[in-house]
């Protein structure tokens, strides 16, 4: 199979996205046919401890927004072409004026907020008018509602990372928020298990065999100790089996359980630029 060639724009980006050296992120590359998933499952079979770069989108630069209105919860991404943009005022109140629109539109995903009407024309009217006068392309990429009883948008300072949290039952509001910072903080890929996909667990089962088989572990043990990592899998992956990060002896499950006995998450979002 002839080596596929590799820019070293692609090994900066992989050593960016995971943080391994940038030859071995040259070999997964190869290894992978430049296919960068399957780089990533590469190196973690080659036990590299990789950078947490898990979110629900990834882009270079914008500006996240979480408000709340109500019993609902919007995230609205705006993206743009360099930081200088996204942290000017005017843009700012760009992002503010599209979530808004969102909201008292009651567009329920980006389709419909792209096709409300803001000044006469519509959001994605509006989106190309201002790529003329900033001078940047802007994309609005980003758009996610969520609903519950109790719920609580958290914005990172900076607005590059921003979450949303919904829970079942109406509390005091610092249980959603202390959820939502959590998932802001520890990037959790799923709310429990049941959320993890069945490939997700598959590809984490491979590779935690492949590990212990390089380990020397005889193959009679090795899906017995895999399936205990997985479980440290969900553990350190899904919010609910998290430790609490402002009390690490009781995991988010046990905290909301303070509240109330069936208190719990129904809905999660996080967005990540970096």
């Amino acid at each position: 199979m002839a080596t596929a060639e590799i820019s070293a724009k692609d090994v900066f980006k992989l050593r960016k996205q995971t943080g391994a050296g940038m030859m071995d992120c040259k070999k997964a590359l190869q290894e992978s046919d430049g296919d960068f998933d399957a780089a990533i499952d590469y190196l973690r079979k080659k036990g590299q401890k990789l950078a947490n770069k898990r979110a629900d989108r990834e882009a270079s630069e914008g500006y996240a927004l979480a408000k709340v209105s109500g019993n609902k919860g919007y995230l609205l991404v705006l993206n743009c072409e360099t930081d200088f943009v996204a942290k000017n005022e005017d843009f700012v109140k760009l992002v503010e004026s599209f979530l808004n629109v969102a909201i008292e539109s009651g567009a329920t995903n980006l389709q419909d907020l792209l096709a409300a009407s803001i000044d006469g024309i519509s959001v994605a009217e509006k989106v190309t008018e201002q790529t003329g006068v900033i001078g940047e392309k802007l994309e609005l990429s980003y758009f996610e509602v969520v609903e519950g009883a109790t719920v609580y948008g958290y914005n990172h300072p900076g607005n590059q990372i921003a979450t949303l949290i919904a829970l079942n039952e109406e509390v005091d509001e610092i249980y959603a928020k202390d959820c939502a910072m959590q998932t802001a903080a520890m990037a959790p890929v799923a709310i429990d298990e049941s959320g993890v996909s069945q490939e997700a667990i598959e590809k984490e089962l491979e590779i935690a065999k492949e590990l212990l088989r390089q380990e020397g572990k005889p193959e009679n043990m090795v899906d017995q100790i895999a399936q205990g990592k997985l479980k440290k899998f969900f553990k350190e992956n899904t919010l609910l089996n998290q430790a609490f990060i402002k009390d690490n002896k009781k995991s988010i499950k046990q905290y909301l359980g303070e509240a109330s006995k069936d208190l719990t998450v129904v809905a999660m979002k996080r967005f990540s630029m970096k």
